[in-house]
């Protein structure tokens, strides 16, 4: 039977390739381990003629005028990998160099301007499996528009993003109609095999088969056995004519495979990050190659949070191609640091105070790669303020809610990621 259990959906993604150009997609190179709830969706744009005098009160037709695609990706247990290729794409900027024998060291940092006249941030490709044989389907130029880290006490650290894509979709599946005499047993594809190296497969990836018995009319028709051969021959309940007009009959199925996108890489293994490996520094400052000074924030933190959001808008435009977006531009990037602490001290209320400038950097460091090299992730953000604080009652102590503004350093930008494992690169 076909399979639509969705612990079967596989989702990966040109990781390491970007695209050349909008809407010209990659092969995928990586599976992403994802939460089973994130699934792209179709973004459909409509409208209907209830404006135009028609002779009836209501509407009675509607016009499709394409479609974006969008998800998110959830990785609960996030893994160097994971975060070092979010980001990438969420930022735009991603620098690979060696870290020792085998490691590399991913340095992220914000673009600065556009990649191209129609895209502000690098494109990947993503494909997804549906089930194990319902469908699949590959989704052209996706972008990250929104991404988060979350470092939340006794918790693996939390990646999350949120992906937009201009609509511009393939699928491994057919439709074809075919004309036949109307008391025919079977029918004969017009060019294409049926994917599946079985009988009971190849009859699974038959999704349905109709029949116009009448004018504008399709009825169900049962079938029983499809063939290995191509063009592939169906076998079907008879259509119970007389032999002597034909018929249109329309099949649905997945035709064989041919192409490079439909076979799924396998997924980059890594430990998952915990909480419990991090160490957070505020105030100091960040020189370039080290962090120096500031306080060392440890058990007193109860959750750290930091996000990005580049307001994407993904549009259609003179010249495209009419069912998918043709541009996508940055409306400005924001960026967002909160922190959850126990109030055992005035020093953030003092920073707020006194409006004071100053560094964070969270280091979150996992298993050895090799001597002297770990898997990290390391977030630097050169320059921060106290924008607001507040306190309130966790089981009987004083807790402390802040947040900051992250601003932009004369010297070193923004935000820097630095992210270490084994992959040879992101987004390049």
């Amino acid at each position: 039977m076909r399979s639509y259990l969705t612990n079967h959906d596989i989702i990966a993604v040109s990781a390491l390739n970007k695209e050349i150009a909008i809407n010209t997609p990659r092969d995928p190179d990586m599976a992403l381990l994802v939460s089973k709830s994130d699934m792209f969706s179709y973004d459909f744009r409509t409208e209907n003629n209830a404006e135009e005098l028609t002779g009836k009160e209501e509407a009675d037709k509607v016009y499709r005028t394409g479609a974006t695609v969008s998800t998110s990706f959830n990785f609960e247990k996030a893994q160097p990998n994971h975060i070092a290729f979010l980001l990438a794409y969420a930022l735009g900027v991603c620098t690979t160099t060696a870290a020792g024998t085998t490691g590399k060291l991913h340095t992220i940092t914000p673009i600065d301007g556009d990649v191209a006249a129609d895209r502000s941030l690098p494109s990947f490709t993503a494909t997804q499996r549906w089930g194990k044989t319902v469908l699949k389907e590959r989704y052209a130029s996706c972008f990250v528009d929104q991404a988060t880290l979350t470092f939340s006490k006794d918790a693996f650290v939390k990646a999350t993003g949120s992906i937009k894509a201009t609509g511009k979709v393939d699928r491994n599946i057919e439709t074809e109609t075919v004309s036949v005499l109307n008391d025919a047993a079977e029918i004969t594809l017009a060019a294409n095999g049926v994917q599946g190296s079985t009988a009971q497969e190849r009859l699974d990836n038959v999704h349905s088969i109709q029949a116009e018995l009448t004018e504008g009319v399709w009825t169900d028709v049962a079938y029983s056995a499809v063939s290995d051969a191509t063009p592939a021959v169906i076998t079907i309940t008879a259509l119970g004519g007389d032999g002597g007009s034909n018929v249109n009959v329309k099949v649905i199925y997945i035709p064989t495979e041919s192409e490079s996108w439909m076979t799924f890489p396998s997924m980059v293994q890594e430990t998952p990050l915990r909480v419990s490996q991090a160490t957070c520094v505020l105030g100091g400052a960040w020189d370039g190659s080290d962090f120096q000074g500031g306080r060392t924030m440890a058990g007193e933190l109860s959750n750290v949070e930091w996000s990005v959001s580049n307001n994407l808008d993904v549009s259609f435009t003179f010249g495209g191609a009419g069912d998918y977006a043709s541009r996508a531009l940055r409306g400005g990037r924001t960026q967002t640091l909160k922190l959850d602490r126990d109030f055992k001290d005035y020093i953030l209320s003092q920073y707020q105070n006194s409006e004071e400038y100053f560094g964070f950097r969270v280091l979150c460091t996992g298993a050895e790669i090799e001597d002297g090299h770990n898997y990290q992730v390391e977030i630097i953000l050169p320059r921060v303020a106290v924008l607001s604080t507040s306190r309130s009652d966790n089981s009987n102590r004083l807790s402390e809610s802040v947040e900051f503004a992250v601003l932009e350093d004369d010297t070193y930008g923004s935000v820097i990621i630095n992210v270490k494992n084994k992959v040879a690169g992101y987004a390049a």
